[in-house]
C-alpha cells in the first residue's frame, strides 16, 4: 500500500475547535506526506475569497507527541527520520495509529467535505554524496564547520567528514539540521603517515601519540575497539606516504586525494596490487580541503554511495560495505553494477547458476547503460563478471567473482587523456565467466573531466 484516502466531513457545529482523525501507519518507511483538499469557495469581483472554507492542519504521532502545526497556509506536509516540512519535526518514524490535527476554523456551510491523501515513502537504498576528508578552522583549515556545510550543500553534496589533524573537540557539536551529514572523524597525522578514524566521536584512549609500530597497532586496534572506521590516507604520496608497513591494519584506502595526479595513480595502482592479492578493502575518496587558496575544492573528488539513508551509520556501513564510488565531482559519471541481487562491494558465490544481471536506472541526464567512452573515441560494450581460484586457509579452492577495478576516462574528443593506463581489463579477463553479463549505468559528463570508477567484488 503506497498510500490512503481519507474523506473526512466536518460539521457546522464543529467551527471554532480542534480534533484529531486517525490514520495507521506501516512500519518501514522513510517519510510519508500528507496532503488535503476541500472546496475553499471562489474568489469575488475584487479578488478576494467570498466567504471562505478555511481548514487546519497539523499532525501528531503514534504516541500522541505534537510533530507540527501549519495551519492553512500549506497544502501538504511531509515528516521523515532526516526531513521534515519546516515547521514540522523530523523523527524515526513508527508504525502505529497516527492522527491528523484538524482546526475547523471557518465553515461557510452546513457540512464541508475533505479529502486526505496520505503518501508511504518506503526505505531503500539511494545514491548519496558526499567528500570524506575535509578540514576545518579546529586544526589548520580556514574555515568553520557551518562554513564547510554551506559550501558542501552549495556543491550539492548529502555528507562530509571533518578529519582534523589529531584532534576530536569538534565532533561533539557538529552543526545539525543544515541539510548535510557530518560523519564525525579525526585524521590521525603521524610522521609515519596519516589515517582517517571514522565514526566516533573520540577515538583515541587517551593521546594520538605513537613512536614504535607496536604503540601504533595498539592505537588503532582501540580505535576499532570503539567502533573507528579506519582508512589509510594518500598512501603513496612523496611528502606524506604511509610507512608503517603494515596494510592489514587500515579498512578502507584513500586511492584519490584531491585533484587527480600522479600521486593518486601510484595510490590506485598499490590498492588495486592488494586486491589482486584476495584483501577485500574498499576504496574511498576524499578533497583534502583547507583553503580556497589552494588546488583542492570540497567535493573534487566526492564518494557516491548507495546507502539505506543519509544517516552517518547508515552511510559509513555502506562505504565500509563497499557499496559506493569515486568520481570526480557531483556532475561525473555516476555507477551502479549488480547481479541478482548483489551490487558492488558485495560477494558472489560462482556457482554457475546466476543469469543475467540488470543495472538500475542512473538518475542523471543523457544516461547510457553498458558502454564506456575512452580518450581514443572508441566505445567498449559491458565488462563481465569473471571468476578465479584461490586457496583459502584449509588449502580448498573456492571460486567467487573478481571485479579488481573498473576505470575510465571521459575527455572531449580531440583531447588528451591523463596518461594512465587501465590495468583492470587484465584481471577481470582472467578467470571464466559466472553469468552472462553485468552491465553498469552511469550518466555522462556535462563537460570536459576524467572520472575513475572504482569498485571491488571479491
Amino acid at each position: 500500500m503506497n498510500k490512503l484516502v481519507l474523506k473526512h466531513t466536518i460539521e457546522k457545529k464543529k467551527e471554532g475547535t480542534y480534533y484529531t482523525l486517525p490514520f495507521e501507519l506501516p512500519d518501514g518507511l522513510e517519510s510519508f506526506t500528507v496532503s488535503y483538499q476541500y472546496d475553499k469557495q471562489t474568489q469575488g469581483i475584487t479578488g478576494r475569497k467570498k466567504n471562505p472554507c478555511i481548514i487546519d492542519l497539523g499532525l501528531m504521532d503514534c504516541d500522541g507527541r505534537f510533530l507540527g502545526w501549519s495551519g492553512s497556509a500549506r497544502d501538504s506536509v511531509t515528516i521523515g527520520e532526516f526531513e521534515s516540512t519546516k515547521g514540522y519535526l523530523s523523527q524515526k518514524l513508527k508504525g502505529g495509529t497516527w492522527q491528523i490535527l484538524i482546526g475547523a476554523y471557518k465553515l461557510n456551510k452546513p457540512e464541508v467535505e475533505v479529502e486526505y491523501r496520505i503518501e508511504f515513502h518506503e526505505k531503500k537504498p539511494k545514491l548519496y554524496f558526499g567528500d570524506l576528508h575535509i578540514h576545518s578552522d579546529a586544526s589548520d583549515g580556514n574555515y568553520s564547520c557551518y562554513e564547510i556545510a554551506k559550501m558542501a550543500k552549495e556543491k550539492g553534496l548529502d555528507f562530509v567528514a571533518l578529519a582534523n589533524h589529531n584532534n576530536y573537540c569538534e565532533n561533539f557539536s557538529l552543526p545539525k539540521n543544515t541539510g548535510i551529514t557530518f560523519i564525525p572523524a579525526v585524521e590521525w597525522t603521524h610522521y609515519k603517515g596519516h589515517i582517517n578514524l571514522f565514526g566516533v566521536e573520540n577515538p583515541f584512549e587517551n593521546s594520538f601519540v605513537a613512536n614504535t609500530k607496536e604503540e601504533m597497532q595498539s592505537l588503532i586496534e582501540n580505535a576499532k575497539k570503539r567502533g573507528a572506521v579506519v582508512s589509510v590516507n594518500h598512501p603513496m604520496c612523496p611528502v606524506c606516504p604511509y610507512l608503517w608497513g603494515d596494510d592489514e591494519i587500515y579498512d578502507m584506502m584513500e586511492i584519490w586525494n584531491g585533484p587527480m595526479r600522479p600521486t593518486n595513480v601510484r595510490g590506485i595502482e598499490k590498492w588495486t596490487s592488494l586486491l589482486k592479492t584476495g584483501r577485500i578493502i574498499p576504496a574511498v575518496g576524499g578533497s583534502d580541503f583547507h583553503s580556497l587558496k589552494t588546488p583542492t575544492r570540497i567535493g573534487n573528488p566526492i564518494n557516491g554511495v548507495w546507502s539505506e539513508s543519509p544517516s552517518d551509520k547508515d552511510l559509513l556501513s555502506a562505504i565500509r560495505s563497499g557499496h559506493s564510488f569515486i568520481a570526480s565531482s557531483k556532475q561525473a559519471p555516476r555507477l551502479h553494477i549488480s547481479c541478482g541481487d548483489k551490487i558492488m562491494g558485495d560477494t558472489l558465490m560462482a556457482d554457475g547458476k546466476l543469469g543475467k544481471s540488470k543495472a538500475d536506472p542512473c538518475d542523471g541526464k543523457a544516461g547510457s547503460t553498458g558502454h564506456s567512452r575512452h580518450g581514443s573515441g572508441r566505445r567498449r560494450r559491458g565488462f563481465r563478471l569473471c571468476k578465479s581460484r584461490r586457496k583459502t586457509q584449509s588449502g580448498d579452492s573456492h571460486h567467487q567473482s573478481c571485479l579488481y577495478q573498473i576505470d575510465f576516462y571521459f575527455v572531449h574528443e580531440g583531447s588528451a587523456a591523463f596518461g594512465y593506463k587501465a590495468v583492470s581489463a587484465l584481471a577481470l579477463r582472467r578467470g571464466e565467466r559466472i553469468c552472462e553479463e553485468s552491465f553498469f549505468s552511469f550518466s555522462r559528463c556535462n563537460e570536459s573531466g576524467r572520472a575513475f570508477l572504482l569498485r571491488n567484488m571479491d
